[in-house]
């Protein structure tokens, strides 16, 4: 299979631990992937198909809830609350999280509506690595390597999985896909212990503060169609201001370093498998901003739709993909 960022390293567990044989093979490994630059919380971004993302966030919220209890994953369940400055519904999400609406006196300064909820907060770094660890024990294995195009990998199985994330455009191709540019700051945390994401409606920069352990990781920016990824000072420190305008504390805290990624936008995710010559592929790719909330969801329709078009039978070679 191709791709290890999230959805790809996620997807290739599920498929080995199912008893195939995985290989990954992926330009970038997996701590030079956006995913490693990613917040990141469980939070049903705005991704189409819905019916299918209301699915997928559902199973993935089970998982990482269970993950949580595993030091080694880098997951903690964690209280916090969005808010918006003008007045909307809680998301229909809201109830698999136990979420409550904000009384006045929870709101911060100039916010008007809020839902307070507990969900699992990831330190992607390390939960990258947990997942790597645990591609190794179900037998599969990781290497470095640039296709030019897929077609170039349909030789190496009977069966290809594409996780390609943004470099679907290119691969596939498939010039629905595009880059989001994504920018946040991890500072010193000076003792913030709840999250904040600002849900207003419409607005033009992304506000959030998700606390890790000694850190803070700060954001954000969404900029469309920018492959850049060198850290722009500007936005960086605008990034901060927004922040401690939020939670002042975060005014004098310590910059540590500065992450960007490219988020792989597309109109909906491609979750849908195509035969190539005597190749089936599998894509798994597209997920925008919800790369992680999708992950555990989108990688189980992936073995099953493998299971499904191959009659695999555990211990069998169907995956020995690229």
């Amino acid at each position: 299979m191709i791709g290890a960022g999230v959805a790809g390293l996620t997807t290739a567990v599920c498929l080995a631990e199912a008893g195939m044989q995985v290989r990954v093979d992926a330009e970038q490994l997996p701590d030079e992937t956006t995913s490693v630059a990613a917040g990141a919380m469980w939070d049903p971004y705005l991704v189409e198909p819905a019916h299918l993302v209301a699915r997928w966030s559902r199973e993935t919220l089970w998982v990482l809830n269970k993950l949580s209890s595993v030091e080694s994953t880098g997951i903690r369940l964690l209280e916090g609350t969005h808010e918006s400055r003008t007045w909307c519904e809680m998301p229909s999400w809201g109830e698999l999280v136990e979420a409550r609406l904000c009384s006045p006196a929870e709101l911060r300064p100039g916010y008007v509506t809020g839902w307070r909820y507990r969900a699992p907060l990831v330190d992607m770094p390390q939960y990258l690595r947990y997942l790597t660890r645990r591609l190794a024990r179900a037998g599969g294995c990781l290497r470095r390597h640039r296709y030019e195009t897929l077609d170039e990998a349909l030789d190496q199985a009977p069966v290809l999985v594409n996780c390609s994330g943004v470099g679907a455009r290119r691969l596939v191709p498939d010039s629905g896909i595009d880059a989001v540019r994504g920018e946040l700051v991890v500072v010193e945390n000076p003792g913030v212990q709840s999250f904040f994401c600002d849900d207003t409606p419409g607005a033009d920069e992304l506000t959030y503060i998700f606390p890790q352990s000694n850190t803070l990781v700060l954001g954000g920016t969404a900029v469309p169609g920018v492959w850049d990824l060198r850290p722009d000072e500007t936005a960086a420190r605008e990034i901060v201001e927004r922040c401690a305008a939020v939670e002042p504390s975060i005014a004098g805290a310590r910059v540590l370093e500065h992450r960007v990624g490219l988020r792989p936008v597309r109109g909906e995710v491609r979750l849908e498998e195509e035969y190539r010559a005597d190749t089936l592929v599998v894509h798994n790719y597209g997920h925008g901003g919800a790369g992680l909330t999708l992950s555990w969801g989108c990688a189980r329709d992936v073995v099953e739709r493998v299971r499904r078009l191959t009659e695999f039978i555990p211990g069998s070679a169907i995956a020995d993909a690229p």
